[in-house]
């Protein structure tokens, strides 16, 4: 059995990233062409090197033996997590990624820094439903003709949460990138 493990997305995973969660956007069989065309527009490289700006951890790489297989992408919204996409890759849906990813998504950000998990599912993506009721998220509410005319679920799942600064989740554009990206030379040079 492959030993399974998560770790955090650098610079150097972007392209990789991208062009899954392009493809997995592409072959979803539960989103209008008009949503796929603005998810493909609006998670685009720079939006992932944002959220590397904001937590290497909002791009959460999940690993069979090392080798990627799987990510969960997800970004601060209001004091809450948002999840935006979890997919396994093509090359790893015949195993075990995508349960473990839930569970070390929830170990990871039930860190008493947000006070919740939420994401949005179409209510015919029984899969994805059951697979998040699984590990303890509910259905909040239906939201109707939500986003370009198409019904989503919300679903959550309530975290532990200390009285300590919210995360804000602002768009740190370029000059914060390069701020985080002299950190990280600096970090490594010490």
């Amino acid at each position: 059995m492959a030993e399974m493990t998560i770790r955090p997305a650098g610079p150097a995973d972007i392209d990789l990233i991208h062009r899954e969660l392009v493809d997995v956007i592409a072959v979803s069989v539960h989103y209008s062409d008009r949503f796929k065309a603005h998810e493909t527009a609006r998670l685009n490289r720079n939006f992932l090197h944002n959220l590397l700006a904001i937590d290497p951890w909002h791009i959460m790489i999940l690993c069979a033996d090392g080798v990627p297989g799987g990510a969960m992408i997800s970004g601060p919204e209001c004091g809450a997590v948002f999840r935006y996409w979890s997919w396994v890759f093509p090359s790893h849906r015949q195993t075990k990624l995508g349960m473990f990813g839930m569970r070390a998504f929830d170990a990871h950000w039930d860190n008493q820094r947000f006070h919740k998990a939420f994401t949005f599912v179409r209510p015919e993506n029984e899969v994805a439903r059951m697979l998040l009721k699984r590990y303890g998220y509910r259905e909040t509410a239906l939201l109707e003709q939500h986003i370009f005319g198409q019904d989503y679920l919300l679903i959550e799942k309530f975290y532990t949460r200390q009285e300590v600064e919210y995360d804000s989740g602002v768009n740190i554009g370029r000059l914060g990138r390069l701020r985080q990206r002299l950190k990280t030379l600096v970090g490594a040079a010490s």
